[in-house]
């Protein structure tokens, strides 16, 4: 169990998808993908959604991130966020989203 202060430390934010480029060097398939956080500004995130997701159909989609981990390096490129998602059966990432659009970088809480 974790107190509600350990939660409040995580900082977990609305943004829009603004590029997603194919990332061949990751050791898992993945996405690289450009995410606009309104204030917070762009953050780069690797996201390892290939399996249920196509590069033009996450251009403009609004999902939920973690924005307060310290920048990750995945082969030669750094992930500055956590795109959140939900596993599958399959174990795949199905994106956590929200259902109507949102400010960027709105906070959950």
């Amino acid at each position: 169990m974790i107190s509600w202060q350990d939660f409040e430390k995580i900082d977990i934010r609305t943004g829009t998808i603004l590029s997603v480029n194919l990332f061949p060097e990751a050791i898992k398939p993945a996405f690289q993908l450009s995410i606009d956080f309104g204030e917070l500004g762009i953050k780069k995130s690797s996201a390892q959604i290939t399996a249920h997701y196509k590069p033009d159909d996450l251009i403009g989609r609004q999902i939920i991130a973690v924005v307060n981990f310290p920048p990750k390096q995945i082969a030669n490129f750094f992930s500055e966020c956590l795109v959140l998602g939900v596993y599958d059966q399959q174990n795949q990432v199905i994106l956590l989203e929200p259902n109507m659009p949102v400010m960027n970088g709105a906070k959950i809480g």
